[in-house]
């Protein structure tokens, strides 16, 4: 896709990242053309973040601004999924529902369906918020965030035999042998379930609760970010994360974008699913550092600091597709 008077910050096989406001790059993206927006925005938060965030009260409006746009530009059958995290009101233990807000005023407002609310817990987060779970011990641990997938119509596209998980030892026992460990019978609530057991799927239907760890510790990304000596991005997600929705929600050949890249998690992992992609991401310094999601980990520092040295100076850079 070609953006007048805009060039990209790199370009891959599949996708390019741009140093670039979302909503002015959306404006020049034909409607009805994208299969899958996939984002993390920064949170609403009451301490200022170094990568850049909004009061509560603001927050809303702010992030309509870009759902109004993203409805427009989705096909019929494409998808909006969403990583809220969660936060407190100022100043005391109190849960802000900024993020419950925002999902009934996409319904109500701009026309947007929910198609199913995703819960994703990070079993390795740290305790938080220091205030009311390590120093006063009041609250326990904030672990969870809401990931709402919404969609354009009540039917988009989506496909769970694309993301099925092992069986359990005991499944695959029943699998091997249904009537040794199972005896068919009628539910309490009239529902028989004698034939859906026993046979072999693939794998079982994941459930809407995603633990998936945010522990990353190698890998090209943090590996170049520390041979330069830079800081990575504060609030990255794992690849896990749009890993699970690419798979489900779009197939080869479909356009994923990401409107807040960050450190480009988003069209990393789109391109190694042989997906096209768009990210863009207002700040330079976290485009140049996003390069390193698509070279070889073992690349010299040299190497290294020239690439990223290239996009801070506004050339393009590129890349060709890694597995990294």
């Amino acid at each position: 896709m070609i953006f007048e008077n805009k060039k990209p910050a790199y370009t891959t096989d599949l996708g390019a990242m741009y140093i670039a406001d979302s909503l002015e790059m959306l404006e020049s993206i034909p409607d009805d053309s994208l299969n899958l927006v996939m984002t993390s925005p920064p949170f609403a938060l009451q301490r200022k973040k170094e990568y850049g965030n909004h009061d509560q009260e603001e927050y809303i409006d702010w992030f309509m601004s870009f759902a109004t746009l993203v409805f427009k530009k989705l096909k019929d059958d494409g998808s909006f999924v969403v990583d809220f995290g969660g936060a407190y009101m100022k100043g005391v233990p109190v849960r802000s529902v900024y993020n419950f807000r925002v999902m009934i005023r996409m319904i109500d407002e701009i026309g947007f369906h929910l198609a199913e609310d995703f819960y994703w817990f990070n079993p390795s987060k740290l305790p938080s918020p220091i205030e009311w779970v390590n120093k006063r011990k009041l609250r326990v641990k904030d672990s969870v965030n809401t990931i709402w997938w919404f969609s354009k119509t009540e039917w988009p596209k989506s496909d769970i035999k694309n993301v099925l998980v092992p069986y359990s030892d005991r499944m695959k026992k029943l699998i091997e042998d249904p009537d040794k460990f199972y005896s068919p019978k009628m539910r309490p609530s009239g529902h028989d379930i004698s034939s859906s057991f026993g046979r072999d799927n693939g794998g079982a239907i994941p459930p809407n609760l995603l633990q998936i760890p945010n522990s990353e510790s190698n890998g090209g990304y943090l590996s170049g970010c520390k041979k330069i000596g830079i800081k990575g991005h504060p609030a990255r997600f794992p690849s896990k994360l749009p890993e699970f929705f690419i798979k489900m929600l779009t197939e080869p050949g479909d356009l994923v974008v990401d409107i807040f890249g960050g450190s480009n998690t988003t069209g990393s992992v789109a391109e190694q699913l042989g997906r096209k992609w768009l990210s863009f991401e207002l700040s330079s310094e976290y485009v140049a550092a996003s390069l390193f999601r698509f070279t070889d980990k073992n690349s010299d520092e040299e190497t290294l600091q020239k690439i990223y040295n290239d996009v801070l100076n506004g050339k393009t850079v590129r890349l060709n597709k890694t597995s990294n």
